[in-house]
């Protein structure tokens, strides 16, 4: 009955994207076609099959063991202060950033991660029948971030349609960032955690082509320079000394918006308990996601308790409901486990809209940015989208 459901939800998600649609006629089934059977089969391979979970589960270790490699800096850094328990949190899960991240910068600037991408792009659009530009875009995301693959690409968004544009806007509310997957994986199953990798890569382009169809001639499906600033190449040790100064700041980001996030969220509650003492912004946001996380195949109460994560994610961050339900994931039941965490594995939250409407404003002009910013309500379906589909692919082959 619950994989039956669970299946319903997919076709229903589906359905939703459809029924937004700006051009419906446009929309390219095959294409759709393609990606969601390519979705089955990854969902499938990587937690159905003992190749799959044996080559996640030793990413999962390499991701573990980095962190642990971090942990000799932090060790160092803080002395006794690294076993302090209120400290958990910003050691284990925040730390090792200091390290991850230069470790992704460096594989960029000897241009490692340059060509895995452009291949993994050319693959994926070759596969799927996608611009090559959207998926190359894709595929950066995955390893870059969003802002930082926006900032790079200033040239291409610049050419490209502002329908096109707004694909690109929309697609980048459903990414993560490769550098901070050692962070999850302290806080949340990382089984799950790298399978939602490559799964949202594809709903991103799923969602976006049922959202907002655009055709794209093939003379104008092209790539600009998108890895090039176009200034002379950095001494080696100067650029890394920016990346570890980034990687600091990176942390600052994420401290300061989980404390600002976590206090407002109390404070609403607070003030809504004034009216009604059972009345707070989850039991709220709970209501609203429901009937969206039952429909990923779970009991009523499993529901529930879901779709409080869920519309807390969408409105403070992911790093809040991990730490959130960190100490207690593990005692879940393995559906429940596996459909949360392929659910708050990404961006998709109020904040990062601020973000992408902010980069846009930079790199566009005005037309290109009033016609994101007057469709902000689909970058925000985007991300709910991608998230529902990711959650419910994987949810099929979990139980």
């Amino acid at each position: 009955m619950y994989l039956a459901i669970n299946i319903l939800g997919l076709i229903v998600f589906l359905a939703i994207g459809f029924l937004f649609s700006k051009n419906k006629k446009a929309i390219n089934w095959k294409a759709i076609a393609i990606m969601v059977v390519l979705n089955l089969l990854l969902a499938w391979f990587l937690t159905g099959s003992a190749a799959g979970r044996a080559g996640v589960k030793a990413a999962a270790d390499g991701f573990t063991w980095i962190v642990d490699v971090s942990a000799k800096g932090t060790v160092f850094a803080l002395g006794d202060w690294y076993n302090v328990k209120n400290l958990n949190f910003i050691c284990s899960s925040l730390m090792p950033i200091l390290m991850i991240v230069p470790m992704f910068d460096i594989l960029t600037y000897i241009g490692f991660l340059p060509w895995v991408i452009k291949w993994i792009g050319r693959g994926l659009s070759f596969i799927t029948g996608q611009p090559k530009f959207e998926s190359f875009f894709a595929v950066e995301m995955m390893f870059l971030g969003n802002t930082e693959v926006l900032a790079i690409s200033g040239l291409q968004l610049r050419k490209i349609t502002r329908e096109r544009n707004l694909t690109i806007a929309m697609m980048s509310m459903s990414c993560i960032t490769a550098s901070i997957l050692g962070s999850y994986i302290q806080m949340m199953p990382g089984q799950y955690i790298l399978t939602a990798v490559p799964i949202n890569i594809i709903n991103a382009l799923i969602a976006t082509s049922l959202m907002n169809p655009v055709t794209v001639p093939e003379e104008e499906d092209t790539i600009e320079t998108v890895n090039q600033n176009g200034r002379a190449r950095e001494p080696f040790f100067s650029f890394l000394g920016d990346s570890i100064l980034g990687a600091g700041r990176l942390i600052l980001i994420i401290i300061a918006n989980v404390v600002a996030f976590v206090a407002l969220a109390a404070l609403i509650d607070k003030i809504l308990g004034l009216f009604w003492k059972p009345l707070s912004l989850e039991s709220i946001l709970g209501v609203i996601m429901f009937p969206f996380s039952w429909l990923l195949g779970l009991p009523v109460h499993q529901a529930w308790m879901l779709s409080q994560d869920m519309g807390m994610k969408l409105v403070t961050n992911e790093f809040v409901v991990m730490g959130n339900v960190t100490g207690q994931i593990a005692h879940y039941p393995e559906h429940l486990k596996a459909v949360l965490t392929t659910f708050v594995t990404s961006f998709a939250n109020f904040g990062t809209l601020g973000m992408i409407i902010g980069c846009f404003k930079g790199l566009v002009g005005k037309e290109d940015n009033d016609y994101i910013a007057n469709n902000i309500g689909y970058l925000l379906l985007s991300g709910i989208l991608v998230s529902l589909l990711s959650a419910a692919f994987v949810g099929i082959f979990v139980w």
